[in-house]
This record gives structure tokens, C-alpha cells and sequence, in this order.
């Protein structure tokens, strides 16, 4: 099964430090943590405390229960609420992982169920899942038998890597003003 601490190691190498970037939907973050979709996060009263200290925002950095409520955010927010801890693939969790925090862990399941359907061989090897963006028992035990049968993972992370960059070429065509984001995101899928 699938380890949390390795897919947050990925994820975390992406997701900068602090910024408050006016253009970014997201508005201010902290590690990828936005504060316009995540106002209750508990991190949020650490940074603004600090926020009045000489050496904001690198001081952020150094603080070790922050990066702990960080590190404890994405495996509520995230890991969890796509069941990370019964995915039989190491490098699909990672994959659900990330693609999650960056678009939503119902669009990163979305993904996973979309992918899985288009390598069944129309449905020689299993049944269509319904893409619904919840991964329950019938997605999992799809997921491996897909594995089983092709032994890796490779086909599918591509399929979801796809849709993934898919997904941000249509965010840029229609907000231009996203396009400064495009390198980033391209590393990510």
C-alpha cells in the first residue's frame, strides 16, 4: 500500500513557501495552502503573527510546528479523503496526490476513473467506473486489477497526466493572465 510520507515529500517540492500574488486565484498561500480556499487552516494564525516579525516571510521557514500543520493539512485534506493509505500503486497515490492538491481531489479522481476506463479495452479487462471523483472499494479494486494485468503503472499515470495538462491549457485559454503559472504546472504533469 501506499505511504503518505513519500507522496508528501514529492508534493511539498513543488509547492513553494509564502506568496501573495494578486493574480493567483488562490490569493495568499503559504506551501500551496491558499487562504481564499482554506481561511480556517490553523497555520494561517502562526503566519500572521509572524507576519510583524523582522525577516517575514523567510523566518516561516524555520518553524517547525508550522511545517507540522502543514505536513497534518495535506494528509487530512487530501491524502485521506482519497483513501492514500489503500492504493496499491506507490507512484499512483503520489500521482492522485499531487494532481489533488493541485486541482481538487475530486477532479484527481476524476482523472484516475477516466484513465482506468480508457485502458480497460472497452471493457474486456472490467467494467467502466462511473467517473464520479469518489474513490470507493469498486475504484480501488479496478485500479488492481488494471495493475495486475498491465504489471505497471505507466499507461495510467500518462492518461492522468494528460488529462492534467489538458485541464491547464483550458484554465489559460480562457484567463490569459493565468499563462504565468504554465512552467509550473507543466512540471507538475
Amino acid at each position: 500500500m501506499a505511504d503518505f510520507t513519500q507522496a508528501y515529500a514529492h508534493t511539498s517540492a513543488h509547492e513553494g513557501g509564502y506568496a501573495n500574488d494578486t493574480i493567483d486565484r488562490g490569493g495568499e498561500t503559504y506551501r500551496g495552502i491558499s487562504r481564499v480556499y482554506h481561511p480556517g487552516w490553523v497555520g494561517w494564525n502562526r503566519v500572521d503573527a509572524l507576519k510583524a516579525e523582522t525577516g517575514f516571510p523567510g523566518l516561516l521557514n524555520a518553524d517547525a510546528s508550522l511545517h507540522a500543520s502543514v505536513k497534518a493539512f495535506y494528509k487530512q485534506e487530501y491524502w485521506d479523503r482519497f483513501l492514500g493509505d489503500h492504493v496499491p500503486s506507490q507512484q499512483v497515490a503520489t500521482e492522485l496526490f499531487d494532481t489533488g492538491v493541485n486541482m481538487g481531489v475530486r477532479r484527481a479522481v476524476r482523472v484516475l476513473q477516466n484513465g482506468l476506463n480508457l485502458l480497460n479495452r472497452d471493457q474486456e479487462n472490467y467494467r467502466d467506473l462511473v467517473v464520479d471523483g469518489w474513490l470507493g472499494q469498486q475504484s480501488l479494486e479496478v485500479l488492481s486489477t488494471y495493475l495486475r494485468l498491465d504489471g505497471n503503472s505507466d499507461a495510467l499515470i500518462k492518461l492522468m497526466n494528460i488529462q492534467q495538462g489538458a485541464r491547464y491549457v483550458s484554465i489559460m485559454e480562457h484567463d490569459s493572465s493565468q499563462e504565468k503559472y504554465a512552467r509550473g504546472w507543466l512540471q507538475r504533469a
